[in-house]
């Protein structure tokens, strides 16, 4: 499935679309399953899969430039199943997108509301001349220390 050199015979044509419908496949399933792990709260199952992503993702930038250099050797027929195909791909990159951003957002509200907690824990309960009490600053509030391991 490695990429080399220029497609021109239509044998060559369909044998590269195939090879980059079969990388599709494997990134495809990658991202379903990054999505489905996020969304269980596996977020390091979901790390483990980097890598596997990583490479799916590098095969199929490289078998895509080698079509994109022969697309006048490109059947339509097979350009079309490889547009509709990048549709579909495309509507599941969004949603593993947004799936991801979720996850990145309810994190940072979690990081942010302990330290806050532990900001207002730590300060001092002071008055201000008015008589009120004085919320304390976020300014001056301690770094907040976590492990990454999950």
């Amino acid at each position: 499935m490695t990429p080399a050199g220029s497609v021109t015979t239509n044998a060559n044509v369909e044998a590269s679309v195939a090879g980059l419908e079969a990388i599709m496949d494997r990134l495809e399933q990658a991202i379903a399953e990054e999505t489905a792990q996020v969304r269980a709260g596996r977020l390091s199952k979901a790390f483990d899969m980097e890598n596997a992503k990583i490479e799916c993702a590098r095969l199929y930038v490289m078998e895509s430039e080698r079509l994109k250099t022969s697309k006048g050797a490109l059947v339509p027929a097979a350009l079309d199943r490889l547009r509709r195909r990048h549709d579909t791909f495309q509507n599941m990159l969004r949603m593993n997108l947004t799936v991801l951003a979720t996850a990145h957002a309810v994190s940072e509200g979690i990081i942010r509301g302990v330290s806050g907690e532990l900001a207002r824990k730590q300060a001092p309960s002071t008055y201000s001349a008015s008589g009120r009490a004085q919320a304390p600053s976020t300014k001056t509030s301690p770094p907040l220390a976590f492990s990454r391991s999950l």
